[in-house]
């Protein structure tokens, strides 16, 4: 990319272990590092292409050291102007200093940045639900390139997944608001109400594809790379069907499309060991429009232990489940709000 031929991470890479290293290393003896290419970015989730590189790409990582301030000041002073053909020094979009953009921080700082907890310790039941997928990938997505101490790989070991309870009930909580509003496709259809109809699939699709993520125990990322990430899941098998949702002209057709890809993921529900029920749809009350069956949601979570996770309302979820804004979904502090 831009004459280089790497990605942005594997530019990050090179410029770290030529460089920013070296430097560091050679000036604060003794200092614990962590380095690699962290935080928000196309590249770090691997996504990065031609398109990616006109803003905010470049030679950017992530140094995680005590005594930050001063080592950045230093690697402002001693980092050359370019390297392989990139400007060490440039704006970002939310940051319109140029300067270098190796982001220099403590370790504990840098978490508690994208998850508002402290990286050692437990975290409670309120806190794994206040984790965007995005906040979590910005952790455990991208390369690392120097762990002196190990710190950094146990973080990212016990971010590999949810708690199984919490999971669980996360699940439980996706099929319940499936089960809520998937009658409504074909009654506002039938009524012809072919926008509320639309609306109303769109946001069962969007519902479906966050299943699936849970189902695959897979961090989902930001809205634009979603649909990305997930045609590689085991679930992205469903793809089609959703797509079909998405563009059929009537509402049955739609209810068809979405009504197939959920007794597919019923079917990886039952792969992956969790309770499933015979079919995943059925007649909502007799009528021509089909529902989910009412009791999944309630019999995925009967085996839930935890009695915190046994206390939470079944449906509301996690921040995911529950918000769409993105000025709150890139805040942890605001994220927490929710379930204080």
């Amino acid at each position: 990319m831009k004459g280089s031929g790497l990605s942005g991470a594997g530019l990050a890479e090179a410029f770290h272990r030529a460089l920013v290293e070296p430097l560091v290393r050679s000036e604060f003896l003794g200092r614990s590092l962590i380095g690699g290419r962290f935080g928000a970015g196309s590249d770090v989730l691997g996504f990065d292409d031609d398109v990616s590189t006109d803003h905010d790409w470049g030679l950017r990582s992530t140094l995680l050291v005590e005594g930050a301030e001063e080592v950045s000041q230093f690697l402002e002073r001693e980092l050359p102007t370019e390297f392989a053909g990139h400007p060490v020094r440039f704006a970002l979009t939310s940051d319109h200093v140029v300067r270098h953009r190796v982001e220099v921080v403590a370790f504990e700082e840098f978490v508690r940045g994208r998850l508002g907890v402290e990286p050692t310790g437990s975290w409670s039941v309120g806190d794994w639900l206040s984790f965007t997928g995005q906040a979590v990938l910005e952790i455990v997505a991208g390369p690392v390139f120097t762990d002196d101490d190990g710190s950094w790989q146990r973080l990212r070991d016990k971010l590999s997944w949810y708690p199984d309870d919490v999971w669980t009930y996360l699940v439980a909580s996706s099929w319940r608001q499936l089960e809520q509003e998937l009658p409504f496709l074909g009654r506002t259809g039938s009524r012809g109400d072919d926008l509320g109809s639309r609306v109303l699939g769109a946001r069962l699709v969007d519902i479906t594809v966050h299943l699936g993520f849970l189902l695959d125990r897979t961090w989902a990322p930001y809205s634009k790379w979603v649909g990305s990430a997930f045609a590689d899941l085991p679930s992205g098998r469903v793809r089609p069907d959703l797509e079909r949702a998405l563009s059929a002209p009537t509402w049955p057709e739609r209810e068809a499309g979405l009504c197939a890809a959920l007794e597919t993921l019923l079917r990886r529900q039952f792969e992956v060991g969790l309770p499933v029920t015979t079919t995943a749809t059925w007649p909502f009350h007799g009528r021509e429009f089909r529902g989910v069956v009412e009791d999944l949601a309630d019999l995925v979570v009967a085996d839930v232990r935890d009695p915190d996770v046994r206390s939470l309302p079944l449906g509301v979820g996690s921040i995911s489940h529950v918000c769409e804004n993105v000025d709150v979904l890139v805040r942890s502090d605001r994220r927490r709000g929710f379930f204080a």
